[in-house]
């Protein structure tokens, strides 16, 4: 995988499961990130503050690799592969019965996350995990389905969406906790009980989320516009018709969703400058 330049550059060790150890990122930002979590102690003054700042640090480190070379870990490829998988199982999904959670996790680990051995692999196989888990927190509905482990009519597309848009976020935090985890083991393990890594993850996710388009909200504006401009009924009939255009809308919208929580397509959301090393 490629390195990078000045800031961004890059230090990656082989896929997990060999017998190299992944030194994580190195760079002047990613140092300075890595320099403040050495230093952080949970019951310290103004932990919690510290800890989103030391969080903000390394999203900022990330979009910031990203933006020299693309390339970098693999991420951006590999996001819009697992991007695509997703959009097209969302069908299946709207059409099928709910299954269990633990059943619904296994065949979207599976179908989203592949068989990759590398770091951004498993980071991408927790990101669909943690994304069932979360949309299920924000659906009390779903307790009663998923708990019986059938529900008639599959899924509804609401919460489709929000799987989608939540998976990208997801993504994006589960990769920093990998980062802050291999940095905590090698320099400050004395902090790997108070798991930081989790903390840093779940921040990150909820920074970034409300970047990720929104596969429905598309498909009513599209369906708006058409409607508007007298297009073609055959045209307004097919967007109309979630179990066939959403899933097509999802896959259009991966590279954008990828751009956005990678900052790529450039939208700041930690501030102008990181804090202070």
């Amino acid at each position: 995988m490629a390195g990078g330049a000045g800031r961004g550059t890059i230090g990656l060790g082989g896929a997990v499961g060999t017998s190299t150890r992944w030194k994580g990122p190195n760079g002047d930002r990613w140092s300075s990130a890595a320099r403040r979590l050495a230093r952080w102690q949970k019951d310290s003054h103004n932990a919690d503050q510290r800890l989103e700042e030391i969080a903000a640090d390394h999203l900022r480190a990330l979009h910031e690799t990203l933006r020299a070379d693309r390339s970098a870990f693999g991420l951006y490829d590999t996001a819009c592969a697992a991007g695509e998988r997703l959009a097209g199982a969302l069908g299946s999904l709207a059409a099928g019965g709910a299954e269990s959670e633990d059943a619904l996790v296994a065949r979207l680990v599976s179908e989203v996350g592949g068989d990759g051995g590398t770091l951004v692999d498993a980071a991408v196989r927790r990101a669909m995990a943690a994304a069932v888990r979360d949309v299920r927190d924000r659906h009390p509905e779903l307790d009663d389905a998923m708990g019986r482990g059938a529900a008639a009519g599959g899924f509804a597309w609401d919460i489709l969406c929000d799987l989608y848009q939540v998976f990208f976020a997801d993504m994006v935090g589960e990769f920093l906790r990998s980062v802050v985890a291999e940095h905590i083991k090698l320099a400050v393990p004395g902090l790997i009980a108070t798991d930081p890594e989790g903390t840093i993850a779940a921040w990150v996710a909820e920074k970034v989320v409300d970047l990720v388009p929104n596969p429905c909200e598309e498909s009513a504006e599209a369906t708006e516009l058409a409607e508007a401009v007298d297009t073609a009924q055959s045209v307004v009939g097919a967007v109309q018709d979630p179990s066939a255009a959403l899933p097509k809308i999802a896959e259009s919208l991966v590279p954008r969703a990828v751009g956005k929580v990678l900052g790529l397509i450039t939208e700041e959301v930690t501030g102008e400058e990181g804090a202070a090393a």
